[in-house]
């Protein structure tokens, strides 16, 4: 297991090693482009911080889809817009020799939910007809309104429309957590799991987004806590942490603030880690 953190650059992709170092992470995720523009990386950028990267040999390296992208939007702007961007942003991965990319599964509009899948599938087959290499990860969101995909059910639904063995899974606790799983004791973990393994896409979870909640179980409210200060709490990680499912895969944390705080992050996350 290699835990890690979502690392901010201020002061561009040039300060991410530093900031990796400087908190301890063995896996990185991060943004590769403008997360509040359209525009998307830079083919020159991605070459040259992925060399920087690859020299630093800290760990794996994971991009986050901008927060404009919406794959699922009842928009048709959006969609298209959202597509070129996740293009533009896997060929960009490939070059910097990303471990995978990450984008939302999307939300649709009030009462549309089937069309939503519908859109969200096919801009991710797009996505991934159109690029190679580099996984395609999509997040579980927080079953907030018009969500496509808040648990392994849904999921599995989506992956299934998609049919591309590219497409990986990554699971956010916070996310998971608010959407009803009861991440905060050892038996919710278990049936999570469980039903991750039922659902048939156990095999496709590759990263974890390792957040506590702010706000309850089963509340619908995504809202980010450092770990082990939230409703899941450092024994809810734990169980988490141990099993087995998350041997190999990175973990990361996307908590508030950043700097030292993602420092005790990662620290309290490896103090509960088999």
């Amino acid at each position: 297991m290699r835990i890690g953190a979502h690392v901010r650059t201020p002061g561009g992709l040039r300060t991410a090693v530093d900031n990796a170092r400087a908190v301890g992470a063995e896996a990185v995720q991060l943004f590769l482009s403008n997360p509040r523009s359209w525009a998307g990386p830079r083919p020159e950028t991605a070459e040259r911080f992925g060399a920087e990267w690859r020299e630093a040999g800290i760990g794996p390296l994971y991009v986050h889809a901008p927060y404009l992208v919406n794959i699922a939007s009842p928009n048709p702007d959006f969609v298209v817009k959202s597509l070129e961007l996740c293009r533009r942003s896997v060929v960009a991965c490939a070059i910097a020799g990303a471990a995978g990319f990450v984008v939302h599964a999307g939300s649709g509009g009030p009462g549309e939910h089937a069309e939503a899948v519908s859109r969200a599938a096919a801009t991710l087959r797009l996505i991934l007809e159109e690029t190679e290499g580099t996984d395609l990860i999509v997040e579980l969101m927080a079953d907030t309104s018009g969500s496509v995909a808040s648990r392994w059910p849904e999921a599995a639904q989506l992956f299934e429309l998609v049919g591309d063995a590219r497409l990986r899974l990554c699971g956010d606790t916070c996310h998971l957590f608010v959407t009803g799983y009861g991440l905060d004791t050892a038996e919710g973990v278990d049936a999570c799991f469980d039903e991750l393994h039922a659902s048939g896409l156990a095999e496709r979870l590759v990263l974890v987004h390792a957040n506590d909640a702010k706000f309850a179980r089963g509340s619908r409210r995504d809202r980010h806590e450092n770990v082990g200060e939230g409703e899941i709490g450092l024994e809810g990680f734990r169980a988490v942490l141990h099993r087995p499912e998350l041997a190999d895969l990175s973990v990361v944390v996307e908590t508030p603030h950043g700097g030292d705080a993602h420092r005790r992050d990662i620290e309290r996350l490896r103090s509960v880690a088999p």
